[in-house]
């Protein structure tokens, strides 16, 4: 069958073809079905074996060679000069109905020459942790990369215990990365990066081609798209867990789904990736982060921004910090939707973190707070602490002075603040029952994900104190 996929447009110094590795029994555990209509894929083919040996790499279409990109980056603050994808085959482009093109990639496919002395295989449940939650976040609203499918390979992958192995094909904007930037700029091969940053404003900010300077452009879009993807995460808290540079994306979605986690009681400090020993990446540290990483990728970028060495590190430094003020205002105008407020008033900052003061020092779940805020029922709770009565008490005076009914503001809270996210113990009893040869309860879970916003009494439920889990990892 005619697919439509196009060759990846990489040169052989930035991707080096790698082929699959040979799996002997692919089984079809999820279908994205109108992601891939969207892209022009049949579902209806994808479900054949013919389909299924494709998205497990066993088949590809003539002339397409998949490759494995190269790239570095800054691990837990260390430069790794050289990291590339160690368990990832890049197939090829396609474009939606718009004429936007998208990578179709997939993880855990075998080992390519990046994979330093690793497997490239994946077990089931990092790849069905990464289907859910990127799912979950494309209902949320949040900029993302996608999940076009699962399957099992049929083999054993070794990592804590035997564990049934698996390929997520993954649809992305791109694999662009601050680390793909940075591995070019350590070789000083300024060509390579003039490309790559050509690829990014064709493919992401095409506007940026009109101006003046292109690459300061490209460096000012993608300051503003990381700004307002971290308020996003931080309005419905979200811990990526993993922040190093090679899993920054140039398009502004969130990539590589790892030792991620939402916050079910709130704390600032919190932290789920079990190899983040020093809470590098803890929730509260992720706006910081963001503008270090942001940091590494204008270093890259110096010798485009201007002739004069001088006069390009004091614009880069300049225009990195704006990020802050760009930050702080997406995630004002975020937080003032999730508490119902149209309009910004001078003390609306305050009350909000007085709001989150509480919400950590009673240990209340972060997501089910604002939807019974959202229900009104926190103000019907008998268990408040009088620091939440009085705080209601100004928040109702603060919605007061707008002079919009309590009707149209529940029904706007409602569709910001989610009842349903992929919460830790529900993925970890979806992956469970997957190890144990049961889809039923993953499947369950996604369909409800898909409906992030509509009231549901079992699945909105934080976990019960056994059922708490306390750290993720990344799966490799």
């Amino acid at each position: 069958m005619s697919l439509p996929l196009s060759p990846a447009p990489f040169p052989p110094t930035m991707a080096v073809q790698a082929d699959p590795a040979r799996f002997p029994a692919l089984k079809l555990v999820a279908l994205n079905a109108a992601l891939a209509e969207s892209l022009g894929f049949s579902p209806a083919w994808l479900e054949t074996p013919e389909g299924v040996d494709f998205l497990g790499g066993q088949t590809r279409p003539d002339g397409i060679a998949p490759v494995a990109q190269a790239y570095a980056g800054h691990q837990f603050g260390q430069f790794v000069p050289q990291l590339g994808d160690g368990r990832a085959h890049l197939l090829g482009v396609a474009a939606d109905r718009q004429g936007r093109v998208f990578d179709v990639q997939l993880k855990g496919s075998g080992p390519t020459p990046f994979s330093r002395r690793g497997d490239g295989l994946a077990a089931i449940g990092p790849v069905l942790r990464e289907y859910l939650v990127s799912e979950a976040m494309t209902a949320l609203g949040v900029p993302t990369t996608r999940a076009l499918a699962a399957v099992l390979t049929g083999e054993t992958v070794w990592r804590d215990r035997p564990l049934p192995g698996a390929i997520l094909t993954r649809v992305a904007a791109s694999h662009l990365r601050v680390g793909t930037f940075q591995y070019f700029a350590a070789r000083q091969d300024n060509e390579a990066l003039r490309f790559l940053c050509d690829l990014a404003i064709t493919r992401h900010y095409p506007h940026a081609a009109t101006a003046e300077n292109p690459v300061r452009a490209l460096y000012e879009n993608v300051v503003a798209a990381q700004a307002r993807l971290i308020a996003q995460w931080m309005s419905l808290g979200f811990v990526h867990g993993v922040m190093n540079t090679d899993n920054m994306a140039i398009s502004g979605e969130t990539i590589d789904y790892g030792p991620c986690a939402f916050l079910d009681v709130y704390s600032q400090d919190k932290v789920f990736s079990s190899i983040d020993r020093n809470g590098r990446y803890a929730y509260a540290n992720q706006p910081k982060l963001a503008g270090w990483n942001l940091a590494r990728l204008a270093e890259t970028l110096l010798p485009f921004f201007d002739a004069d060495e001088a006069r390009s590190l004091t614009w880069a430094q300049e225009t990195l910090g704006t990020f802050a003020t760009l930050y702080e205002n997406a995630w004002l105008e975020r937080m003032l939707s999730k508490f119902g407020l149209t309009t910004c008033e001078p003390d609306d900052k305050a009350l909000i973190e007085r709001f989150l003061a509480i919400l950590e020092q009673d240990r209340l779940d972060w997501t089910l707070s604002f939807r019974r805020l959202t229900r009104r029922e926190l103000s019907c709770d008998a268990q408040n602490s009088p620091a939440m009565t009085q705080w209601l008490q100004d928040w109702d005076a603060r919605c007061a002075r707008e002079g919009v009914s309590a009707i149209v503001r529940e029904n706007a809270m409602r569709q910001i603040n989610p009842a349903v996210i992929p919460r830790n113990h529900r993925i970890a009893e979806a992956i469970d029952a997957a190890e144990s040869g049961d889809l039923s309860v993953f499947h369950a879970l996604l369909s409800r994900l898909e409906r992030p916003f509509v009231d549901d009494a079992i699945y909105e439920t934080p976990p019960r104190p056994e059922e708490v889990v306390q750290a993720t990892f990344c799966g490799t």
